[in-house]
């Protein structure tokens, strides 16, 4: 499963991938195999950037939301306990970095009331924000449909709207950890999205229809 060129120790590449990476395909469609492959290959693009430890970033990237089989509430605080017990790990990392990449993963939630403590929780934290208008829209439609099947469809886009601007919004509580990351240009570019409303309830069409066609 080829999703970035760093260099990672191919045991622990191997073990991560046969066993925590297709954990994944039992969770929502907005937090399925696609989604943890595009932050793991952020992670590494960050962590070359910024000439960290790629085998810990690409720990905390693969098994940051593995918490989701808790639900999602707390999902952060579970991520980091599966760390934490995953005895495995202690054949390729100390304590110290075990520790380190579990208070990755535990810090990487966008509504976090604190900011992340190590590099390492910077990284995922940017890399799970992967700014793109059409991914994000579609996934929160996704995530609706999945979580609220009750809803109509007029509930679904107030639902969609008002998660879009609480988080992406001008005044939302996203925070990118990186100024020069191509997140924030791409944030940029959703904000008006979200401030259009025609354009928004186009987008909502076009997907909604797309997601209840499959």
């Amino acid at each position: 499963m080829q999703t970035f060129n760093a260099v990672i120790n191919p045991e622990l590449r191997e073990y991560v991938e046969q066993n925590i990476i297709p954990r994944y395909d039992s969770f929502d469609k907005a937090h399925q195999r696609d989604h943890v492959i595009i932050v793991i290959r952020q992670s590494m693009e960050l962590a070359e950037k910024l000439n960290v430890d790629a085998d810990m970033a690409y720990v905390v990237a693969a098994y940051h939301d593995t918490g989701l089989c808790e639900g999602r509430e707390h999902h952060h605080e579970v991520s980091a306990r599966i760390i934490h017990d995953d005895k495995n790990l202690r054949r390729w990392f100390t304590e110290e970095q075990i520790d380190i990449m579990a208070d990755a993963a535990e810090d990487h939630r966008a509504s976090s009331d604190h900011e992340p403590r190590t590099v390492y929780g910077r990284i995922v934290a940017e890399a799970d924000r992967f700014i793109d208008a059409d991914t994000i829209i579609r996934r929160t439609i996704q995530y609706g449909i999945d979580h609220y099947p009750d809803l109509g469809r007029e509930e679904h886009y107030r639902r969609m709207k008002l998660h879009l601007h609480e988080k992406y919004g001008r005044n939302g509580y996203l925070h990118l950890w990186f100024d020069a990351s191509p997140n924030a240009r791409r944030l940029r570019q959703l904000q008006d999205i979200i401030d259009d409303e025609a354009e928004l309830r186009q987008l909502f069409n076009q997907y909604y229809k797309r997601e209840l066609e499959i």
